[in-house]
């Protein structure tokens, strides 16, 4: 098996016995093993047999073909994701005119979420000042922007960066006669919020 299958196996057990609230060591004595075993296996420090394996999930009381369907479906998204460009998501947000964003992906990871996306500025575009319940990264693709605050402006050409809490009122500019693209990161923190990000 891939490494990467492993580790997703042994957080699968882990999660699921104390989801159960299964000590190790009633789960090592389930399977008729040692609790040290157990513990190697949670965190991917031995391989086990294929029939440990089996037994581990039998005292889990997990069906095998869920156990190993989960497994699947997460061994899809990870570690590499790969979007192409024409499977990207466009959306139009409101009071927002000459903004053209395009959802790269958005991801849960350990209970936050990094939304990416792409900006496209049209020149003169415009919308009021905006406050996002995440810290926003922004990288300057092609173009020019002017990054407003309410205490002053940043004047960012290509390959210029910025990274600030997005709960401070904010808006870009493109001042320019060309369009301005830029990528986007939100990190958004465990308090729920989902990717609205602006």
């Amino acid at each position: 098996m891939e490494e990467n299958t492993l580790i997703l196996i042994s957080n699968r057990i882990k999660e699921i016995r104390r989801d159960k609230n299964i000590t190790i060591q009633e789960l090592a004595d389930r399977v008729s093993v040692s609790k040290g075993l157990i513990s190697q296996i949670e965190n991917n420090r031995t391989v086990p047999s294929l029939l440990v394996l089996v037994n581990i999930i039998r005292a889990l009381e997990v069906d095998l073909n869920q156990f190993f369907k989960d497994i699947s479906a997460s061994n899809t998204l990870a570690p590499v994701i790969v979007r192409r460009k024409e499977d990207y998501d466009s959306f139009e947000k409101e009071q927002a005119l000459g903004f053209m964003y395009q959802r790269i992906f958005t991801k849960t990871i350990k209970n936050s979420t990094v939304d990416i996306v792409l900006l496209e500025l049209e020149p003169n575009a415009s919308r009021p000042m905006v406050v996002t319940e995440a810290f926003e990264y922004k990288y300057i693709l092609s173009g020019q922007v002017d990054y407003v605050f309410e205490d002053g402006k940043y004047s960012l050409s290509e390959g210029d960066s910025i990274l600030f809490d997005g709960r401070l009122p904010h808006t870009p500019k493109n001042f320019s006669d060309k369009k301005a693209v830029m990528l986007i990161i939100y990190f958004f923190e465990q308090n729920g919020n989902g990717p609205v990000g602006n």
